[in-house]
This record gives structure tokens, sequence and C-alpha cells, in this order.
């Protein structure tokens, strides 16, 4: 499929069904030689309740897409919907996860997660029935009262995920949230991940440069350019869950992203 085509199609796709689309936007820099073209037209959209990553090479946009797609930052051209209403800046209704922690080193891992629901002043009963149910959630139940420096790197993520939750946003956005932590970690957070998407039903847009947790994950996988960034083709991963690197089929899908990106 050429770059044209999955533009098309991806764009084709923000209909009543897509939970966030991203309809022509494109960013510019002032740089020292002058200006840089970060994006480039980018069109997508992800429905209700899918799984999509993005993936690309280094350099082509991604982190300035998500940057964007969250709000902390304001496209030059085009514009962003959530549930058909624009993204202007953060809002509660979108969750965000990074590959950094920010976890507030003062507070407990309960008082982190709790953090938006207090700010939202949530009854605090209510409050404390969500935060419990997240911790139960994301494997540390028995881990509310401990501070982020007595928390593993993993153990650190899960707080980060279960605080992306509290407010129930439509939208879970997640930018290389397994980047920092060991091969076997990171491969445990994808299954948690995955049982929480499909226990919660939310939709999750994750952006990595993990070409086989894109694979492992995703419905689809939407695959960039650089020099300007832009989409380059979208595949599809027909592939039933659980997958594994060691099925011919995977390895298939695999060796077609990466080869695109190469």
């Amino acid at each position: 499929m050429s770059g044209e085509d999955a533009t098309s199609r991806m764009g084709s796709s923000t209909g009543d069904d897509a939970r966030v689309a991203v309809q022509g936007v494109s960013k510019r820099y002032d740089g020292a030689q002058g200006p840089v073209r970060a994006l480039s037209n980018i069109n997508f959209s992800v429905a209700n309740g899918e799984f999509v990553c993005v993936v690309g090479p280094s350099g082509c946009g991604k982190t300035t897409l998500f940057r964007v797609i969250a709000g902390l930052e304001e496209s030059t051209e085009g514009r962003v919907l959530l549930d058909g209403k624009m993204i202007n800046g953060p809002t509660s209704d979108l969750g965000l996860v990074f590959q950094e922690y920010y976890l507030f080193p003062w507070l407990t891992a309960a008082e982190n997660v709790g953090f938006g629901p207090d700010h939202a002043e949530t009854a605090a009963d209510e409050r404390d029935a969500r935060v419990q149910e997240l911790l139960n959630l994301v494997g540390l139940g028995g881990s509310a009262d401990s501070y982020p420096r007595d928390l593993s790197g993993g153990m650190k993520q899960r707080v980060s995920l279960a605080r992306a939750l509290a407010m129930d946003p439509g939208l879970l956005l997640m930018d290389e949230p397994f980047g920092a932590v060991d091969a076997q970690t990171k491969r445990m957070l994808q299954d948690e991940l995955l049982d929480i998407w499909q226990e919660t039903g939310k939709t999750i847009l994750l952006v990595t440069h993990d070409v086989a947790e894109a694979v492992r994950l995703a419905d689809r996988v939407v695959v960039m350019a650089a020099d300007p960034g832009r989409i380059r083709t979208v595949v599809d991963v027909d592939l039933p869950r659980p997958r594994t690197r060691t099925d011919e089929t995977f390895g298939a899908v695999y060796e077609r992203v990466l080869g695109l990106i190469n």
C-alpha cells in the first residue's frame, strides 16, 4: 500500500466510531536554518476500543505527534478530535503514560493514583474505592502505602498506568511506556497492558520504536516515514492473541513493518 493510499484509508475511517481522529495535522518549527517540517498532513483515526501502535524511524516525529494529540503542543495546521471535540490542551478524558514515570516522590502509590480524582473533588470514599480498584487491576493491591523510592521500575510504571486510568479517560495515550525497563519486565508489562485493555475496553494509542512490541500488541500499526514526518502506510495485524515472535505469521508481519521502516 502506498503512503497516499494509507493516508486516504485512515482518513476515511474518521467516522462516528472514531474515539480519536487526527485530521490534516502538520507541524513546523523555526529552526536555525529556516522552517523545519516535523509533521506533514497526518490523517488517521482510532476506533472506540481499538489498540493502535505508531512506529517509525528516529526523527520521524512520533513524539511530536504524541504531544500534539495530548494537547501539549499546538499543530501548525489541522486538528485532533477526541469524541468529536477538538483537543486544545490537556484534558482529563485523555490519560497519558510516558517512558519516565513522573510520580510524586513524596506521595504513596495510592496517593499518586488518587491525585487526579482528589483534585477533581471526587468524594473521598468514591476516590479511595477507585484507587484500590485500579491498584488491584495493575497488580499492586498490596503496595498502596509504598513510596516510589521503594518500587521497582516496573512497579512505578504500573502506578503511572493506574494514575492515567484514574479519571476513566476515553483514550489512553502512551509514549514508549516500557522503554525504561528490562526485557523481561517489558514483556510482563505488555501482557498486563493487554489484560487491562481487554478487561476495561479502553481505546489505546501507543507510540513505540519497538516493532516487535507493536506487532505483539496492536490491532493496527501506523508506520511513519521521516523528512517530513508523515504516514507511510498502515498494517493490519490480523493475528490471534496471545502472539509470540516464534510464530511464522508473527515473523512475517514483523519483517514487513521493519522493512517499511528501513
